[in-house]
């Protein structure tokens, strides 16, 4: 009898100390959840659904089945549509913001709320079934080595000097993009479906909240971002600050709580926010629907509280404010996103110092999500809505930036560029972006950038010159010897002054006929090089960058006539007439960019008072 007494002690022992070991685990309550099938799913069938509407609290509200529609929204998937009921959804109908809400038959979770109708007069929704979630991450998995699923590997991009310089930059956003399409508009304009408008079931819009940007900053990537399936909201909403990891708690982003996904945090942030679906352990299954469609990424994830959610008879939203990070969006499919607790994404850091035109400096921090597509818009936003956050935004300006990007196992990349023209902020935002989106997407594996410095300079003026015609001392020189070359440059004003460059002859030149050529970098770089060219690895990319010539001086260079070729991003002066034969043979054929004109020397003038743009040549005799 005491034998036995002992054994029930040390099993009640045993069942108190795993009881309490189950409580106290940062896992207890986010153990795996036991699935409803799709199978079992009948017209009928009622459950309730949790999201949260105010605060970080989630709250229930009613689902009935109406039917399962197979082969949406893509093959071999389904969604079961619903209609939703309470005195919440009743005020706002489904909204921006509720994607990811879990719902839930006899205790059993069914599925993330994702899609609805637009414009619709009830809360009809479109639920993702939870295993097609749990099946397309399982078999996500991000590709090693630079290789795709079928093994061939990445290959670079070819690039042009004009993309570098960010001459006319334009967001390199996929085109076609339908993952995520707009709520408010699911169909493109001048679509002949526009008609239809009304009839698409289209994901639910996923409200991305800008804090620190002004109005026309959004205004100008609304498109951009609306084909996406975001929905812009401007002005409205917390700021994310820069803040460590947070603790990882049994409560950290519960199954109905709101979640936000990270693109920018700091001075300036940029989160969309949407609904937990499911935890299951480390593991955070949201949205039901794609965010972007980026298949592996790496994306701040945060918990997130509710000011309130905003009725709209165009489509209500949800506002939020981002709390702490607390881990990391690894993958972003077609039924959802799907995140780890407790790991740091690789964000890139960036440092702004504005020297304003009232004498003053102002420092900007903040991190941008590294993303071949993302991150130089969002870069272009950044710096745009920092230069017009105390400078004008209208009129002439003009505006320098000078900086660093600092690229792993490179050198860094080195930033020296000053527009003076209407909309320099844009120009000046754009020359920060391209290099960006040419590392990006250059196609080489392991591209890491940052921290990326910046200090720009900002003038309510317009200071921009052109060259109106160059003189010389005289028109015969002799090897060795060095000539005055007169550039007569004409402000908008009408004002002319005259800068006078010394050019010497190099020694070794032989006598004959040379070209002077006078002019602005940007010409001198169209003139002097092949339009675009293909990497050979990151570092010939890196060189290209850096030797992009400057915007807003004059550069001297001297030619000789005389067959030469561009082959890459190298110049080849002086090519015997045998080479030049073999390059073009009848038995190759490109390759190289011929010139008649060869480089013998270049000079680069320091930046002038103005920003001087046009080209001038002369010709320069050399005798015995």
């Amino acid at each position: 009898m005491r034998r036995n007494a002992v054994v029930l002690f040390v099993l009640f022992l045993a069942l108190g100390v795993t009881g309490f070991a189950q409580q106290k685990s940062p896992e207890a309550g986010a153990r795996k959840t036991d699935f409803y099938p799709l199978e079992d799913i009948r017209p009928g069938q009622k459950g309730v659904a949790r999201t949260v509407f105010s605060g970080s609290e989630p709250q229930e509200f009613g689902v009935e089945v109406l039917g399962v529609l197979p082969g949406f929204p893509a093959p071999r998937q389904s969604v079961i549509i619903a209609r939703l009921s309470g005195a919440q959804v009743d005020r706002t109908s489904v909204f921006a913001g509720m994607s990811g809400s879990p719902v839930y038959i006899d205790g059993r979770l069914v599925g993330a709320v994702a899609y609805a109708f637009p414009f619709e007069k009830e809360p009809i929704a479109g639920i993702t079934p939870i295993k097609q979630m749990f099946d397309m991450f399982e078999r996500g998995g991000r590709a090693s080595g630079g290789r795709d699923q079928l093994g061939f590997l990445r290959e670079p991009h070819a690039v042009s000097y004009s993309q570098l310089s960010g001459t006319d930059w334009k967001p390199q956003l996929p085109t076609g993009q339908t993952n995520g399409a707009a709520f408010v508009a699911p169909v493109a304009t001048g679509s002949p479906l526009a008609a239809l408008l009304g009839q698409q079931f289209a994901p639910i819009a996923t409200p991305l909240v800008f804090n620190g940007f002004s109005p026309q900053a959004v205004a100008q990537f609304t498109p951009q971002l609306q084909n996406y399936g975001l929905l812009p909201v401007a002005g409205i909403g917390g700021a994310s600050a820069l803040t460590p990891m947070g603790k990882v708690t049994d409560q950290t982003l519960a199954p109905g709580t709101s979640i936000s996904v990270e693109l920018v945090r700091g001075d300036f942030s940029v989160a969309a926010s949407g609904t937990v679906t499911n935890r299951d352990g480390d593991r955070i299954y949201a949205f039901g629907h794609p965010f972007l469609g980026l298949g592996s990424s790496d994306m701040p994830m945060a918990e997130s509280t509710v000011v309130t959610v905003i009725p709209n008879t165009m489509n209500s939203f949800k506002l939020t404010v981002p709390g702490q990070m607390v881990g990391t969006i690894s993958q972003d499919r077609s039924t959802g996103i799907y995140g780890q607790l407790g790991q740091a994404p690789k964000m890139i850091s960036v440092t702004i110092n504005l020297h304003t035109s009232r004498d003053q400096v102002e420092t900007y921090k903040y991190e941008v999500a590294s993303d071949e597509f993302l991150t130089p818009l969002l870069l272009n936003m950044t710096v745009y809505s920092t230069i017009t956050s105390s400078e004008r935004s209208l009129g002439d300006s003009t505006v320098s930036v000078r900086g660093t990007i600092a690229v792993k196992g490179q050198e860094p990349i080195t930033l020296e560029r000053r527009f003076s023209t209407t909309g320099a902020g844009v120009n000046a935002a754009g020359a920060v972006a391209a290099p960006v989106q040419a590392l990006l997407s250059s196609g080489f594996e392991g591209v890491e950038l940052g921290p990326i410095t910046l200090d720009i300079a900002s003038v309510d003026t317009r200071r921009a010159a052109t060259l109106d015609r160059i003189s010389l001392d005289r028109g015969e020189v002799r090897s060795g010897e060095t000539i005055e070359v007169q550039a007569y440059v004409r402000t908008e004003s009408g004002k002319q002054f005259v800068q006078r460059i010394p050019v010497e002859i190099p020694a070794d030149v032989p006598p004959g006929q040379l070209v002077l050529f006078v002019g602005d970098g940007g010409t001198l770089q169209q003139a002097s090089a092949s339009q675009s060219f293909v990497p050979k690895d990151l570092g010939q990319l890196v060189g290209a960058i850096n030797k992009l010539k400057k915007n807003d001086r004059l550069y001297v260079k001297l030619f000789r006539v005389t067959n030469g070729a561009v082959i890459g991003t190298d110049e080849m002066p002086n090519l015997p007439p045998s080479f030049v034969a073999t390059l073009n043979s009848d038995r190759a054929s490109g390759g190289f960019t011929p010139t008649v004109l060869s480089p013998i020397d270049e000079k680069e003038l320091p930046p002038a008072e103005y920003v001087i743009s046009g080209q001038q040549l002369i010709g320069i005799n050399v005798i015995r």
